[in-house]
């Protein structure tokens, strides 16, 4: 399976990628994990988006938005990764796994030399670590899902 990436900012993107982006985010986190609340949150218009496409499809396999220091509020220093989310039809395809080395190196290029945070679901603790994310903080309770804020030290600092 291969899968195109793009990643910009929302002004950049096409009414067709946004619009597709919003939908699985929806179909995931709204209807799939039950979890209601406004997903458009005003955050979206100061990350950037990161897509992967099927090639062959043209279908959105994988989403995530990145963002910046401080976009969160004068409490979250680090950029983040967050929204992360995979179609039903993408998992078991390794498109997950694609989808975070793609947003940890476009962090890393946005932000250089900088720690990466994230916001994860706590059974996805193995596959964050994988990725070389470090739990930091103790399960806590988000929209009824357990959480865990992890981060990831920059590679400057991991050589």
């Amino acid at each position: 399976m291969g899968l195109r990436w793009t990643c910009a900012r929302l002004q950049d993107l096409s009414p067709l990628a946004l619009y597709q982006a919003l939908a699985l985010r929806s179909q995931v986190f709204v209807l799939e994990q039950a979890c209601v609340y406004l997903d458009p949150d005003g955050i979206d218009l100061q990350a950037w988006h990161l897509l992967g496409h099927d090639e062959a499809s043209g279908e959105l396999y994988a989403n995530a938005r990145l963002l910046p220091p401080l976009a969160k509020g004068p409490t979250h220093l680090l950029p983040e990764i967050g929204r992360v989310v995979s179609a039903p039809v993408a998992r078991g395809t390794g498109a997950g796994r694609a989808l975070m080395q793609q947003a940890i190196a476009q962090c890393e290029r946005l932000w250089p030399g900088q720690a990466i945070a994230i916001n994860a679901q706590a059974y996805l603790l193995d596959f964050y670590a994988s990725q070389g994310f470090v739990q930091i903080s103790p399960p806590y309770d988000e929209d009824g899902i357990l959480h865990i804020d992890m981060q990831r030290p920059s590679d400057a600092s991991m050589t």
